[in-house]
């Protein structure tokens, strides 16, 4: 039985789409062409499965690409279409061409069947992948497909693969790119893993791209602070829009460095992108004229929430995307202002944290300079107030972030943290994951890249007493 394996492209309950991607891919020589699932749940439809309407254009869908009769067998996840006809198995289990096919969304090794389909999009998740191939000990042929898609902050990024009977990989297929092969199982390949860098910018820069043309935009916005969350965002906006979409906002404050607007100007210049000057000094002096001046958290905030501003009038006045730059360490602290730098309609770092955002940046440097030196160079500020330095509230980069991953993925104890680390700094860290719940509940959507990520796989209380 010759089989082809169709990684592709497919969007949530559009159906037109799906459909005719799937259409385009139904090449002919083969047996049995297996495609991702592309149910209304699968795609993460959430409750949208609830809609009569949409369900009954979901068996619509699968009875159009049924009355195309093709001769092949097509199988959409554990939806089998030949002959002219849609099938179901309460089993999961088919015969084709005379073989026992086991279709399932989880894997057994003792099932008996000559050919066993893993039809599961499985979201992507760093330092996941290698892991869940190898865990896979194939007794009978084996394919998993995966799709390519965004199912809000998820983001199923393909890599499927196939074994043989003996577990041996025969065929793997590439992170967020459409791929169609037929199956050699009598050929062995060697496993690759792309550098984690790599894999985070093309998760990251394919999940702004599908947002966009699934939602609408064709263009975004985001403000510039010199800063190197902000040149990241930039960069990853780029590649996926191309520059002469991206717009940067450069919003100096009188508290601003001189290399918070020739940094953001140099990175601009490299990447082609635009940028536009609007500085919020004399919007803040006419707030504040008849108010006394006490350089306090409030004046601080009220800063974040006139750039704001700003950003929000030229997203609406343009029809831009805002892009949100907070990694994943600020949010795991509430290092950042409501209705200030958290406002946004989607983050593409936000489940970075600030140590890896550094490995991206100095990684998509590895060439070229794109991202200015001194962007990566200075030290982290949000340039609030006189000579403000992240570390001044918060601990080591470095220390807080191996705290936030030993806790909130690795789903350590305090007492185990407590081994590696100050008991004072780690009950403090663990308190503000909890404390700043709030905030995060507030927070616009975002590109899940782990498996407890902020947006979801970590569900903290907002109100709670026991931290």
């Amino acid at each position: 039985m010759k089989i082809t394996l169709a990684q592709i492209r497919l969007k949530t309950a559009d159906f037109k789409f799906n459909y005719e991607n799937i259409i385009r891919n139904i090449k002919d020589g083969s047996d049995l062409i297996i495609f991702p699932r592309c149910d209304i749940e699968d795609l993460g439809g959430k409750d949208l499965i609830l809609d009569k309407a949409c369900r009954d254009a979901q068996t619509d869908f699968y009875q159009s690409i049924a009355k195309m009769n093709f001769p092949q067998n097509i199988l959409i996840g554990d939806v089998l279409i030949r002959n002219g006809n849609v099938e179901l198995s309460d089993s999961g289990f088919f015969e084709i061409c005379g073989k026992k096919v086991y279709v399932s969304d989880s894997f057994s090794e003792d099932t008996e069947c000559d050919l066993y389909i893993l039809s599961k999009n499985r979201y992507y998740a760093m330092n996941t992948y290698k892991e869940f191939v190898e865990n896979i000990e194939s007794h009978t042929d084996f394919v998993h497909i995966n799709a390519l898609s965004t199912a809000d902050e998820s983001v199923f990024a393909g890599g499927s693969f196939a074994k043989n009977s003996d577990n041996e990989l025969v065929l793997q297929m590439p992170l967020c790119k459409e791929n169609i092969q037929t199956v050699n199982f009598s050929e062995s390949v060697r496993f690759y893993e792309e550098p984690l860098e790599k894999q985070i910018v093309d998760v990251t820069v394919f999940a702004l791209k599908e947002y966009c043309e699934n939602t609408g935009f064709k263009k975004v916005i985001l403000g510039l602070s010199g800063g190197i969350d902000s040149a990241l965002t930039a960069v990853l906006a780029c590649k996926s829009l191309g520059a002469e979409n991206v717009l940067g906002v450069l919003m100096p404050s009188m508290f601003s460095s001189q290399g918070s607007v020739t940094d953001s100007l140099k990175l601009a210049q490299n990447l082609g992108m635009q940028t536009i000057k609007e500085p919020i000094t004399p919007l803040f002096d006419a707030f504040m004229q008849n108010r006394s001046r006490e350089h306090d958290l409030a004046e601080e905030n009220l800063q974040a929430r006139l750039r704001a501003l700003i950003l929000m009038f030229y997203s609406n006045r343009e029809n831009r995307l805002l892009l949100s730059t907070g990694n994943k360490s600020e949010s795991a602290m509430g290092f950042g202002t409501l209705y200030g730098d958290l406002a946004g309609g989607f983050n593409l770092i936000c489940d970075l944290t600030k140590t890896n955002v550094y490995k991206v940046c100095e990684y998509l440097n590895r060439e070229r300079e794109i991202i200015p030196q001194a962007i990566i160079d200075k030290a982290p500020s949000a340039e609030l107030h006189p000579n403000q330095k992240d570390q001044d509230r918060l601990p080591e980069y470095a220390v807080l972030d191996d705290i936030i991953v030993m806790y909130l993925e690795k789903n350590l104890s305090a007492d185990e943290i407590y081994a590696k680390y100050d008991k004072a700094i780690v009950d403090d860290v663990i308190r503000k994951i909890y404390g700043m719940q709030f905030k995060r509940h507030q927070g616009c959507l975002g590109v899940r890249l782990s498996e407890r990520s902020f947006c979801r796989g970590t569900e903290l209380p907002v109100v709670q007493r026991f931290y």
